[in-house]
């Protein structure tokens, strides 16, 4: 019976290591595909530029503005401008406006991607509200800037030297573990000051 106990045992520990294992590959997945993503550019995933000059052409690609909230975020959150036609390899500016509709700071994220999915290698931000999570009080409504230009090397790849229209699309959603910090220390901060 005791062989029986420890073959169960062994059996046991194994299944709990295979479990822990697969958790640890989940959590590292997001991390992992992101990084991923942005070394290759694939799924529409633009590049992050260092701001530096690149020489501007003559042809312009139209670039189009979508913005997204997930439904658990009480936000609104749209493009300020529909569309914008843009030099390849000049910087542009464009905006967006995200609104706190709820009567609590709400901390949220927003992941972006590009389409067609092939130009996401020659997308580039410079800066982007994106990089970082965006904090709204309640009630609060501001202009999320992003600066990008669409690198002139694009139409010198025969898989994209034919697109002349790129959508730039952002989801937001909500911190949940941010969300419940702050709120946390805010009240952590009345009873402090109730003290």
């Amino acid at each position: 019976m005791s062989g029986l106990r420890a073959r169960n045992r062994r059996v046991g520990l194994a299944m709990v290591g295979v479990i822990v294992a697969m958790l640890g590959l989940t959590a590292a997945s997001v991390p992992l595909y992101s990084l991923f993503c942005a070394v290759t550019g694939y799924g529409g995933t633009t590049g992050v530029a260092s701001g530096e000059g690149v020489a501007v052409g003559t042809t312009e690609v139209e670039v189009a503005f979508n913005a997204d909230v997930d439904p658990h975020l009480p936000w609104r959150f749209v493009p300020k401008q529909r569309s914008m036609r843009v030099k390849v390899g000049e910087h542009n500016l464009a905006f967006y406006e995200a609104e706190n509709r709820s009567d609590r700071p709400i901390v949220g994220q927003a992941i972006y991607n590009v389409t067609p999915l092939k130009i996401g290698y020659y997308f580039d931000k410079v800066q982007c509200f994106c990089f970082d999570e965006q904090t709204l009080k309640p009630g609060e409504k501001v202009d999320m800037p992003v600066t990008f230009y669409v690198d002139p090397e694009m139409l010198d790849d025969p898989s994209t030297q034919e697109v002349r229209q790129i959508t730039l699309s952002y989801t937001f959603f909500i911190d949940e573990d941010a969300t419940a910090a702050l709120a946390a220390k805010s009240a952590a901060g009345a009873t402090a000051q109730g003290s």
